[in-house]
């Protein structure tokens, strides 16, 4: 393999990993970015507001997402 072949790959590679994962950084970036001027505006300094604020979310996703492993799961059963 040339050099410059792998320079090509590794450059791919990291493109790549890029697109991938901004969406999810960018998700990050906002949520943050609103609890902030959340709390901000409320003059509030904890982070349990935040918490508070996406518990919520976080739990009704964690519970679709359980379920769903466990569909698929009794579907991949003898």
């Amino acid at each position: 393999m040339s050099e410059t072949a792998a320079i090509e790959m590794a450059r791919h590679a990291l493109a790549t990993g890029l697109i991938v994962c901004a969406p999810v950084l960018l998700a990050g970036l906002v949520v943050g970015v609103v609890i902030s001027i959340v709390l901000a505006a409320t003059q509030i300094q904890e982070f349990t507001l935040a918490a508070a604020l996406a518990g919520p979310w976080m739990l009704r996703n964690l519970v679709t997402f359980a379920r769903w492993m466990i569909q698929q799961t009794a579907k991949v059963g003898p």
